[in-house]
């Protein structure tokens, strides 16, 4: 009998590879998925990436979800509402210097210096 390297799915039927490892806390009604664990352990169960996406819990248990730190991180739909304000932003025409503005930057800032393009260099104030 050959016995694979890869580890599998706990759930029957399935023959995908373990992406996230199952546990539960029977004392606090929690299913923790986390990262694939390094050793399989008796009492936790390998699931596959559709499996561990689907999971529920039985009514009254909360799931809590660790993410992966070398996995790249999802982007929130608050990050997705900053980078369109940010593109926003960045669009926009440019405002008419004032007459006389001098070095001074749009905003009358002494601190602020020349635009380009959406960006702004900003003077020490030692200087």
């Amino acid at each position: 009998m050959v016995v694979s390297p890869v580890r599998r799915c706990s759930r029957t039927a399935c023959g995908r590879p373990a992406v996230a490892t199952l546990t539960y806390v029977y004392a606090d009604s929690t299913a923790v998925l986390g990262p694939l664990a390094t050793y399989a352990e008796p009492h936790c169960y390998d699931l596959c990436a559709e499996h561990s996406e689907r999971l529920t819990a039985p009514r009254g248990w909360e799931v809590v979800r660790l993410l992966d730190g070398s996995a790249p991180a999802r982007p929130s739909g608050d990050d997705l509402e900053a980078l369109a304000n940010a593109v926003r932003e960045a669009a926009r025409p440019p405002e008419r210097a004032a007459e006389g503005g001098g070095s001074a930057g749009r905003s009358g800032d002494p601190l602020e210096g020349p635009r380009r393009g959406h960006l702004r260099v900003l003077r020490s104030p030692d200087n």
